[in-house]
């Protein structure tokens, strides 16, 4: 078990935990996801973990298909400007590995801000902490589960 999914087992909520076998020579997690599990990528989506102007560390998660908006998520959690975090900085905050960064359980809690997308599912899939890992359950469920907030933050 990852933290993500104890964190998903703990509270109880519907989920569903999907295993894939992992190809390292994959050049986007995501949409290996997407094309070994057969479900529409607008369902699959990305952690990604950004550097505010403050120096803080937010998580956006968006679809694999969308580009994660700079100006937006920076927007969202009220600082000017954002830019991807170093791949030390988002280990070491998550405690996850990059391609296997899960929302759920990390480390250390950061912001965490959803693309509004997310709402037009019943479910979505993100990362269960593990490449080839995939936790599904519901937007609201996720949101309640990182204290985070809807906003449109891809493009």
């Amino acid at each position: 078990m990852t933290p993500g999914i104890n964190v998903a087992k703990k509270s109880k909520i519907p989920h569903k935990v999907h295993e894939y076998i992992h190809d390292s020579s994959s050049e986007s997690y995501g949409l290996e996801a997407v094309e070994k599990m057969g479900v529409p990528e607008a369902r699959v989506f990305k952690t990604l973990v950004v550097r505010l102007n403050t120096r803080e560390l937010v998580v956006g998660v968006i679809p694999v298909s969308s580009m994660l908006s700079m100006k937006l998520i920076a927007r969202a959690a009220g600082a000017k400007k954002a830019e991807m975090a170093l791949p030390a900085e988002v280990e070491r905050s998550t405690g996850y590995v990059l391609g296997g960064v899960s929302p759920l359980g990390q480390r250390k809690r950061l912001m965490t801000i959803i693309d509004s997308s997310a709402q037009n599912h019943s479910t979505i899939y993100v990362s269960a902490g593990r490449r080839g890992l995939e936790i599904e359950l519901a937007p609201v469920d996720l949101k309640d589960l990182v204290n985070g907030l809807f906003a449109e933050i891809g493009q």
